[in-house]
């Protein structure tokens, strides 16, 4: 029985978090903390993985603290920049065990996992690519950290088949033209009725391609929470791991 905590459980992502785990037959739950709770709570005495569900204001040093007590740990929650993942790196190289883990998914939904596999495979057949991310309007940041995933792992496949940037030639922009992100154009959506979901485009003289997500209900991130949970706890994932897609065989 793999011992689970959340942070971040009376969220909308922990919530969810905490009743998969409660629901799992493989799975307990340890701990459920949310903000003001002290997360020196959580030692691997009680918990074999920390589940981090919050604000990306918090995130970071929610890891950093929970490495330090020699905690494993999957995080949800989106806003990692370099910066952050280098001090995350950093936390483990220093680590209580030499096997200690974290684990960041831009997106734990299966199918978002594999349009962003897919748009990988797509991108060196293109000469153009953008991509649109639509969610609900109580989101904190934009563009979700799933399209910042796939705008990189876009231009990475373009970069290794000796692809040029991305054509444009737009000469003014109010800023309708999104954020660029490594050279790709990322448009970020926020509408009421909406909750995860994400387009990515790419276009050829005379055609198009289209790869779309969509995440209709919050437990759609359930199934993909409790592998990261179950990879973790197995061992064999010691260091950073970022991506769904290295648990998957894909």
């Amino acid at each position: 029985m793999v011992r689970v905590s959340v942070v971040g459980a009376k969220g909308r992502m922990g919530s969810h978090v905490v009743d998969a785990v409660n629901a799992a037959e493989d799975t307990q739950l340890a701990l459920a903390l949310d903000a003001g709770d002290d997360l020196a709570a959580i030692t691997p005495d009680n918990t074999d993985v920390a589940v981090e569900f919050t604000v990306p204001s918090v995130a970071l040093g929610n890891v950093l603290a929970l490495v330090a007590q020699g905690v494993d740990v999957v995080v949800g929650t989106t806003g990692w920049t370099e910066e952050k993942l280098a001090k995350v790196r950093e936390a483990l190289a220093a680590a209580p065990r030499a096997d200690q883990a974290v684990f960041i998914a831009p997106n734990f939904a299966i199918s978002a996992v594999l349009a962003d596999h897919f748009a990988t495979v797509a991108a060196r057949y293109f000469e153009s690519a953008e991509v649109i991310e639509l969610h609900h309007p109580t989101k904190v940041d934009a563009p979700s950290g799933t399209a910042f995933h796939t705008a990189q792992g876009i231009a990475a496949a373009r970069r290794a088949a000796g692809l040029g940037p991305v054509p444009d030639a737009t000469e003014t922009d109010g800023g309708s033209r999104g954020q660029v992100v490594d050279g790709i154009h990322v448009h970020a959506v926020r509408l009421r009725g909406l909750n995860a979901h994400e387009e990515i485009l790419f276009g050829n003289a005379g055609e198009q391609l289209t790869i779309r997500a969509d995440s209709f209900d919050r437990t759609s991130f359930m199934p993909g929470v409790l592998l990261a949970v179950r990879k973790l706890a197995a061992g064999g994932h010691a260091g950073l791991t970022i991506g769904l897609d290295h648990f998957l065989d894909l």
